[in-house]
């Protein structure tokens, strides 16, 4: 047993922010099932949104962000966050952030504009922010002696008071399985924070790397949270089309600085189908390009930047320009072919402003949150933002909070349970599921086809719960695990929701209904799964 004042599962930029913070105060477990950078943080493009410009203004965020959320965002949250960017942003530098500037001499930042925003206030170090980020402040973790890391752990489940028997169901820490060593750890904590970011990987095409895979939801939803809006994925309106490339996104400030989507023979499609083109948020671009590409047959569309010139390209789009041109594609020269994947998920683990989860003294940060910030739809470079304002909030929350008891914790029991005898059934079970939730609970849905989903995840979810009933654990055994309980909680959300709003379109409710509602699924740990829907 390893004993830590906070325990942080999860390395993006949440769980580096909110070890930082409590580092000088807490000694503190840092979580990562991989290596330190492999998290969705340090893949992000375009960058972090902050009224920050001279014809900016905080009231001009919140609006937008309420606009492109579609009723649901939570205008006090959005106002919180909003009032927070400049903050969030002044910290980033002093930590050793290097944003692109406008010149050598004014020294004043270069923002950029991205879907959905009404004025240029995308802060960020060319297009690899996430990339510039993750490696100034994974310097300072590194370096500092309070916070330990764990690479190559991924957590199993939460320790809770009902799972030991106490009248209180608060967390107390995790079971944690070494992935090198095939060993389980039990990890005790004052503090629990879940940033292990979104589930991208349970569909079939997303931008998100391999890891996300719903493991804070999941064991959440387990432990008794409430999850709110997991109806709500974003799919991202331009990931690259090519045999060979994996997952790779055209950040969405190719299209604020001026690019156009086109069909095969050039033709521009955007304004048939909204008055801002290609300016308009995702949801409604990423439709947009599906009901293109179905409508005529198509692979994909093409995103053209090359009116902008070489020099404009390759100054403000290296990373880009240079992925693109490792599979024969000079965006100089020739559009960027590209369709739109998986690539955010809007819902998650509900929480107050505090960070705070229906279980006292587990928190959840980042994409594995459900704020109401977001609501029906993420404006742009709102993501980011919101992983350092509510870390914020949660270590403020945490130091002024005094010590909870440590009660005795039981040892992980693998008495009862065998090595696996055939490991097939894993790999053929995830591509089972990310497939059908791809074809049945997509960008455009159907009653018929979340029923089909929904008949098809109780049948894999009774052959993984068996199966993790019977053998030790794997690394691949519980994302699998995980992403099932996801799947689950996604299809169950989109039954219930009698309407299209944001990122949830149904042909058989076309319509948006005049009261926007969240919905909120309760969870009963180790009992049933009751829903309500408010």
């Amino acid at each position: 047993m390893l004993r830590f004042d906070v325990v942080i599962i999860g390395s993006g930029l949440a769980g580096l922010t909110s070890a930082l913070n409590l580092a000088d105060h807490k000694k503190v477990a840092l979580i990562t099932k991989r290596l330190l950078l492999d998290g969705s943080s340090n893949w992000a493009q375009g960058g972090i949104a902050a009224a920050v410009g001279e014809n900016d203004s905080i009231e001009s965020h919140i609006n937008d962000t309420l606009i492109a959320g579609a009723g649901l965002s939570d205008p006090q949250i959005s106002r919180l966050v909003a009032t927070a960017a400049p903050k969030a942003i002044n910290w980033l530098i002093n930590n050793g952030v290097e944003f692109d500037r406008e010149t050598d001499v004014s020294k004043h930042l270069h923002l950029t504009r991205e879907g959905g925003h009404s004025q240029r206030r995308i802060v960020h170090s060319a297009d690899a922010t996430g990339g510039a980020v993750q490696h100034a402040l994974a310097k300072k973790v590194i370096a500092h002696p309070n916070i330990s890391i764990f690479e190559h752990h991924i957590a199993i489940d939460l320790i809770t008071g009902n799972k030991l028997g106490l009248p209180e169901n608060r967390c107390f820490g995790a079971y944690i399985f070494n992935s090198r060593s095939g060993k389980v750890i039990t990890f005790q904590s004052d503090y629990t924070i879940l940033a292990t970011g979104g589930a991208g990987k349970v569909y079939l095409y997303t931008t998100n790397p391999d890891v996300s895979t719903g493991d804070g939801i999941a064991m959440g939803w387990r432990a008794g949270c409430d999850v709110a809006n997991m109806e709500f994925i974003q799919f991202h309106p331009t990931c690259l089309y090519h045999p060979h490339a994996k997952s790779f996104l055209i950040s969405e400030s190719v299209r604020g600085e001026g690019g156009i989507l086109r069909l095969p023979d050039g033709e521009r499609f955007m304004p048939w189908h909204d008055e801002r083109g290609e300016l308009a948020p995702r949801d409604i671009v990423a439709r947009a390009i599906d009901f293109e590409m179905k409508k005529r047959g198509l692979d994909c569309v093409y995103l053209d930047i090359t009116h902008k010139g070489e020099e404009f390209i390759k100054a403000h789009f290296p990373t880009i320009y240079a992925r693109c041109l490792t599979f024969g594609i000079d965006i100089t020269n020739v559009p960027i072919p590209v369709v739109p994947a998986a690539h955010y998920l809007c819902g998650g683990l509900l929480t107050d402003e505090k960070a705070c989860t229906s279980i006292p003294n587990l928190y959840a940060v980042g994409e594995v949150a459900c704020t109401g910030l977001h609501g029906a739809n993420r404006l742009a470079s709102n993501s980011l933002l919101e992983c350092i304002v509510f870390s914020f909030s949660a270590v403020q929350d945490i130091l002024g909070s005094s010590k909870p008891a440590r009660p005795v914790l039981p040892p992980w029991d693998e008495s009862r349970v065998t090595d696996a005898d055939e490991e097939i059934v894993i790999a053929h079970n995830w591509e089972e599921l990310r497939r059908f939730m791809w074809d049945y609970v997509g960008i455009v849905r159907t009653t018929k086809r979340l029923t089909r989903a929904m008949h098809r995840i109780e049948l894999l979810r009774e052959e993984i719960d068996e199966f993790y009933s019977n053998y030790r654990v794997s690394h691949d055994l519980l994302e699998l695990r995980n992403l099932v309980v996801t799947a689950d909680l996604i299809v169950r959300s989109a039954l219930a929701r009698k309407e299209s709003r944001g990122l949830h379109y149904s042909r058989d409710y076309p319509h948006q209904l005049e009261i926007a509602l969240p919905t909120i699924l309760h969870s009963l740990p180790e009992i049933s799964k009751s829903i309500s829907f408010v």
